[in-house]
């Protein structure tokens, strides 16, 4: 059975335009924490740099998942993770209702 490149290659691509989106946002978003020159013991902005990192990983294992053919593919039940759920968090390894179930 051979993959249809033609109609999965246009929603990889946008994949792929979402996930840059997230990542420069991200890291200018970091670059910003960084410039505001408070000390790097406030608690909020350490939470916030944290937060800012752990995402930024997320977004690079969604690349991964694109390269490696499982992007779009929740994690834990293995179903498709729904289009519009994608399109709002292109880094989610999750489906709702496992994420649910994970929190």
């Amino acid at each position: 059975m051979s993959l249809d490149v033609s109609r999965a290659e246009p929603h990889l691509d946008d994949a792929r335009q979402r996930l840059e989106h997230a990542r420069s946002s991200r890291l200018a978003q970091l670059e910003a924490l960084r410039e505001t020159g408070q000390s790097a013991e406030d608690h909020l902005l350490s939470e916030q740099r944290t937060a800012m990192e752990r995402v930024l990983k997320e977004i690079e294992a969604a690349f991964a998942r694109i390269e490696d053919g499982t992007y779009g593919t929740c994690l834990s039940c293995a179903k498709p993770i729904p289009a519009e759920r994608l399109e709002i968090l292109p880094y989610t390894r999750h489906c709702v209702a496992c994420r649910r179930r994970a929190v």
